[in-house]
């Protein structure tokens, strides 16, 4: 089944204008859903819209409200809602230009990809802006608009197409100085430091997200599957996780412990230890 565009409008450098089309980079299709079930029966639960001391309402009977104090509320009206959703915006507009490094990762959102619309003119419109971007090393920033609200979106080259990530605004993130208070001033031993430097240098390596696997969506689907078939779980043999027996550890011993496993198995590996220099 072809993915559906998300939105579809123009993107826009200046007078360049070109059609673009928007689509989800976040796939759920592998997405498990659990329902609620009543066990006797085996039937889903439902839930009833109720107003205490009322019963259950209908549907039209519903409106929205913001709380300004205990049992107060600011009626909202739906129509009153429908006359301050903006229209949804037809362009998309780089007005700013910034390196990728100068956005603070708490403010990314969503990830969509942004292909040009079937037609040649779009197509060479949108490899001349990626490839600016590219070549300057640039993210875009722009506005767009769609299902009522409006969002901050940053643009960058991605293959053979182009990224945009939506962007929270400034007063949706949390600022961390008032939570950070509580972590104590710690003065860090030189030695304890470089053995956790020597540590994360022998574990780097490019980043590959196929390498890291959800152990409890592969667990739950198994465990799924074998209810689908027989209705009984047979008992794991594999091995419980150690709980914390409550022991002090030495931090310093256990990163040199960490270091000296490192070496070894490195060694035993058949390949030569030395380290190049220079």
């Amino acid at each position: 089944m072809a993915a559906r565009a998300y939105w579809k409008g123009h993107l826009r450098l200046s007078l360049v204008s070109i059609k673009v089309e928007l689509f989800s980079a976040v796939a759920h299709a592998d997405e498990i859903r659990l329902n609620q079930i009543h066990k006797p029966s085996g039937k889903r639960i439902r839930y009833e819209k109720v107003v205490p001391g009322i019963g259950p309402v209908d549907t039209d009977e519903i409106v929205k409200g913001y709380k300004i104090g205990k049992d107060e509320y600011v009626v909202l009206e739906p129509e009153e809602l429908d006359e301050i959703k903006l229209e949804s915006r037809e362009t998309i507009d780089l007005v700013q230009f910034v390196d990728h490094c100068e956005i603070d990762p708490r403010y990314f959102e969503k990830p969509y990809y942004v292909i040009p619309a079937d037609e040649e003119v779009a197509a060479e419109g949108f490899a001349v802006i990626r490839e600016a971007l590219r070549d300057t090393q640039k993210v875009g920033l722009g506005q767009m608009a769609s299902r009522g609200r409006d969002y901050v979106v940053a643009i960058r080259p991605c293959g053979e197409g182009l990224l945009l990530e939506t962007l929270r605004y400034a007063d949706e993130v949390r600022e961390s100085d008032k939570i950070f208070e509580a972590v104590p001033d710690i003065k860090v031993d030189k030695e304890m430091k470089e053995l956790a430097e020597e540590l994360i240098s022998r574990k780097a390596k490019p980043f590959k997200a196929e390498n890291f696997q959800s152990g409890y969506t592969e667990a739950l689907r198994d465990l799924i599957e074998e209810k689908r078939k027989s209705g009984a779980v047979s008992t794991s043999g594999g091995k419980k996780a150690s709980k914390d027996d409550g022991k002090v550890v030495d931090l310093k011993e256990a990163l040199k412990k960490s270091v000296s496993k490192g070496k070894s198995s490195k060694s035993g590996s058949g390949k030569s230890s030395k380290r190049k220099t220079g």
